[in-house]
């Protein structure tokens, strides 16, 4: 049988996708058990603006490390071990360094961050960022050996452990134990906001102890002609991880500084981080995409036909992505329901949101010039643009506007990142992409959409049913655009 690309990119992004699909909608369900039944506005701010934190500084912990074990590992195929070896031991110096600094100082950084007095969430914090840095090169080291279902497998008990201690903490002890539980060491020493954190320790712990069977294998050692390699690679990648994680979470930090004064602001920071999740199947299919896309493009790149494959991807992935868009807009009046009531006021923001992490997601698809290229700096030069639109955007919009300037922000951000990267890319590593076929399905998609805006003044049951008929034939029109895509590619010269 003649080898498919893309049907291999779809195989392998359907098996990550239990190793990040499932865990993050699993974690999803801690979003209506946090916003129905257990955290008020406030409370769920809180949540939404240190969990931003703890994204940024996985970015700073991971410093490129894993996309430089991919890229070093495929060039030192004879001693794959030795670039694992010593990009591990880099990422457990830092993260014990980080750890060690953050215990000294965890007062202050609390004060820094308005925290006073919950010290304790930044020493959560801390644990938590350094065991999953150090986590993330046996994971990638999976990935590498394309053992995508033990990969899988991982991923899902992590999150099982954090839902299963996230249950006991916050509803099973206390409602066993109706006005004892407070009594308890932990209780009077932990908020309840804190338990979200120490469920989360206590899994990222439990997954480094799963991990033991592939740490086995590694040996403390720095090679330091390769460390230099691996750092030179990875600090663009760095720039670009954190550039890029300042566009999705800066948002949930400037809004504490930036809302006009008397505003409710850890209630505001609440509904918005509550709304930006209901973008959660965007984010889901664009992660799985990323952990599969990532190996396979450097894969794809000795082949002949790799510029052709690039642009099939490139159509499959905006088809499916549209797809995502429309599935949340029509039946929003049931994706709704995934938050608490009390949230609903910010739903005005889902369909920016989702329009930005679909710019997302073909900026990650066009990244392939700079990353095969090995010009990662000019990547980390785009993302930096974009952080910079994001912060300018958010001092100006969020005392005009608040949370959704801060959305609109985001979909500024991503789009000129998208068409910057396009325009860029075209000159040093040229892929003729079908763009007619792109064209058509996002026309379709946002006729569609406003479509749907015209029918909200209909009864439930006719929307449902507009929904249905609006969302089926757009999945009709997408597959007679990529139905070619999917069958092998022809023996021809790359596209140049």
């Amino acid at each position: 049988m003649a080898y498919n690309p893309i049907k291999k990119l779809a195989g392998d992004t359907l098996i990550y996708g239990l190793g990040t699909i499932v865990p993050r909608l699993l974690n999803y369900l801690l979003v209506p058990f946090y916003t129905i039944w257990v955290f008020d506005k406030a409370q769920y701010g809180e949540i939404t603006e240190l969990y931003a934190y703890v994204a940024l500084l996985m970015v700073l912990l991971t410093y490129g490390m894993e996309t430089s074990f991919f890229r070093y590992a495929n060039q030192y195929k004879n001693d794959v071990k030795a670039v694992f070896n010593t990009a591990s031991s880099s990422l457990l110096v830092t993260s014990l360094l980080f750890v060690v600094l953050i215990l000294a100082f965890r007062d202050s950084v609390a004060g820094w961050i308005h925290y006073s007095g919950h010290s304790q969430f930044i020493v959560y914090i801390a644990l938590i960022v350094a065991l999953d840095a150090f986590s993330s090169l046996p994971f990638a080291y999976l990935r590498y050996e394309n053992k995508s279902r033990r990969f899988s497998q991982l991923k899902i008990l992590n999150v099982i452990i954090n839902i299963g201690f996230n249950l006991v903490l916050l509803i099973l002890i206390p409602r066993m134990l109706p006005g004892q539980y407070q009594h308890f060491w932990l209780y009077r020493h932990v908020p309840m906001v804190g338990m979200v954190f120490l469920s989360n320790l206590i899994a990222s712990a439990s997954t480094l102890l799963l991990l033991i069977p592939e740490l086995k294998q590694f040996r403390f050692s720095i090679h330091k002609e390769l460390l230099k390699k691996l750092l030179s690679y990875g600090w663009p990648i760095l720039i670009i991880g954190l550039a890029g994680m300042i566009n999705e979470v800066s948002d949930k930090i400037l809004l504490r500084y930036f809302l006009p004064p008397g505003s409710h602001v850890q209630s505001i920071i609440g509904v918005y981080g509550a709304n930006y999740k209901l973008a959660i199947l965007m984010m889901l299919f664009i992660q799985m995409f990323r952990y599969a896309a990532e190996p396979f493009f450097f894969a794809e790149s000795e082949k002949e036909n790799s510029k052709t494959t690039y642009s099939r991807v490139m159509t499959v992935f905006v088809g499916a992505t549209w797809m995502i868009f429309l599935l949340v807009m029509l039946f929003m009046d049931a994706f709704k329901y995934f938050i608490g009531p009390a949230f609903w006021v910010g739903l005005q923001i889902v369909p920016i949101v989702l329009m930005a992490k679909l710019f997302l997601g073909v900026f990650y698809n066009l990244s392939v010039w700079y990353k095969l290229t090995d010009k990662t700096l000019y990547g980390g030069a785009v993302a930096v643009l974009g952080a910079v639109i994001t912060i300018t955007l958010n001092v100006i919009l969020i005392p005009k506007y608040g949370y959704v300037g801060s959305a609109w922000a985001n979909f500024a951000c991503y789009f000129t990142m998208m068409v910057v990267s396009f325009l860029w890319g075209r000159k040093i590593f040229p892929v003729h992409y079908q763009w007619k076929k792109v064209l058509l399905f996002s026309v379709t998609a946002l006729l569609f959409y406003f479509i749907s805006i015209y029918l909200k003044s209909f009864s439930t049951e006719i929307r449902l049913l507009g929904g249905a008929v609006l969302m089926l034939t757009y999945i009709g029109v997408v597959w007679l655009g990529v139905k070619n895509e999917i069958r092998p590619p022809k023996a021809s010269p790359s596209v140049s």
